[in-house]
C-alpha cells in the first residue's frame, strides 16, 4: 500500500534541498535530524516554517529533507522553497498565498566571481601614482 508522497526541490546559493511531504503529525527531519537541532538558530527554523504557517498546515505533514552544499542560511532558504513547491503539489490553491509572500521565487543571488588582476570580485589593489 503506497501512501501519498509529495516532492519539491529548492535551491539557494550553493545549497540544494530535496523535500518529501507525507501526511502526518508535523515532524520535520533534515538529513535524519530534527530540524531545530540541525539548523541551530531560531531564525533559520522560522524561515523553514514560513510556508507551512502561511497555508496553516504546521501539523498536517511529516517532512523529510535531504540537503547538501552551502551554509546553513542557504540551506534554510533552499528548504523553504522546496517545501513551498511540494505544497503546490498537495493543493494548487495555495499558489496565490505562497506567491504573494514570495515563497515561490528562487533567490538568484550568488557569490560574484573573483576577477584577474584583483584580490577579489570588486576590490582592487591599492593605487599608487609613483
Amino acid at each position: 500500500m503506497s501512501e501519498n508522497k509529495f516532492y519539491g526541490t529548492g535551491r539557494r546559493k550553493r545549497s540544494i534541498a530535496r523535500v518529501f511531504l507525507t501526511p502526518g503529525k508535523g515532524s520535520i527531519l533534515i538529513n535524519g535530524q530534527p530540524f531545530k537541532d540541525y539548523l541551530c538558530r531560531d531564525t533559520l527554523a522560522t524561515i523553514v516554517m514560513q510556508p507551512l504557517v502561511a497555508v496553516e498546515n504546521e501539523k498536517s505533514y511529516n517532512i523529510n529533507v535531504n540537503v547538501n552544499g552551502g551554509g546553513l542560511t542557504g540551506q534554510a532558504g533552499a528548504i523553504r522553497l522546496g517545501i513551498s513547491r511540494a505544497l503546490l503539489e498537495v493543493n494548487g490553491d495555495y499558489r496565490s498565498i505562497l506567491k504573494t509572500r514570495g515563497f515561490l521565487t528562487r533567490d538568484a543571488r550568488k557569490v560574484e566571481r573573483k576577477k584577474p588582476g584583483q584580490p577579489g570580485a570588486r576590490k582592487n589593489f591599492q593605487f599608487s601614482k609613483r
